[in-house]
């Protein structure tokens, strides 16, 4: 796909330093006009599509808490209001809480529901909203952000993780459903730095994590979301016959 002309949603995109910052970014620079989306940080948002605007394309903030469908339905609306057509959908808005796995009597239900209800049901609401106007011209496609969690079954707490297997699962579904004219991928990052991983690392697990990059993973480095945002971009420009696909991107950590 050319991007240059076409219009995206990228969810969870209100920080400039985050995956969906760096990616609508991205998008915006090949000549894609964006809508950046946030549920709080408003002001964020609106710095990103500055940026995204001085880039010569059209972009709008819009607030939209996922989890909500009406909200979901309103912000494609809004989207198909101002640029007339929707090509790309990158679903990465997310949320969790740092609960160790053995400590599970500490996460419970409402916390559970909150997690599923932003990284699960929200990436369905979003391609549910957005299905119609990706399929129009036969060449849609949806990018959800998952994560190595899904496979290691290993991460900031249990509900996290099982909502990235639910999203690895809900990626296969959606591209058979929306097949032929959307194409539905997901990358699941591991070892990844930056914003979101300062929020749920203390600073003594952050640097333990930096040296772990350097010294076990087989590349030696770990991922920034910039790394994110680009392979995000290769998914949508490229890859024309992939679909169905969770692919992890974590320096080789698996490997061991």
């Amino acid at each position: 796909m050319n991007v240059k002309g076409k219009a995206a949603i990228v969810t969870g995109s209100s920080s400039a330093e985050g995956i969906g910052g760096e990616t609508v970014k991205m998008l915006a620079q090949k000549g894609c006009n964006v809508v950046v989306n946030y549920s709080g940080n408003g002001a964020g948002a609106e710095k990103v599509a500055a940026d995204c605007r001085a880039l010569g394309v059209q972009a709008i903030a819009v607030k939209c808490n996922v989890a909500e469908d009406s909200e979901c339905v309103a912000m494609v609306e809004q989207a198909i209001k101002t640029f007339g057509r929707l090509d790309i959908l990158v679903n990465n808005a997310a949320v969790t809480k740092p609960i160790k796995h053995k400590d599970m009597h500490l996460l419970n239900k409402a916390e559970f529901e909150w997690i599923f209800g932003v990284n699960v049901i929200g990436n369905y609401q979003m391609s549910r909203a957005c299905a119609p106007h990706l399929k129009a011209h036969g060449d849609g496609v949806i990018v959800n952000i998952s994560s190595v969690g899904a496979f290691r079954a290993g991460g900031s707490n249990i509900a996290y993780c099982a909502s990235k297997a639910a999203v690895n699962n809900l990626t296969l579904s959606l591209a058979r459903a929306l097949a032929p004219e959307v194409r539905v991928n997901a990358l699941c990052p591991g070892g990844l730095f930056g914003p979101w991983t300062n929020k749920i690392l203390d600073d003594k697990a952050y640097e333990a994590r930096v040296q772990a990059a350097k010294d076990e993973y087989p590349l030696g480095k770990g991922l920034w979301p910039k790394d994110v945002a680009e392979a995000a971009l290769a998914l949508i420009e490229g890859f024309g016959t992939m679909t169905g696909e969770s692919i992890r991107m974590d320096s080789g950590q698996h490997l061991g």
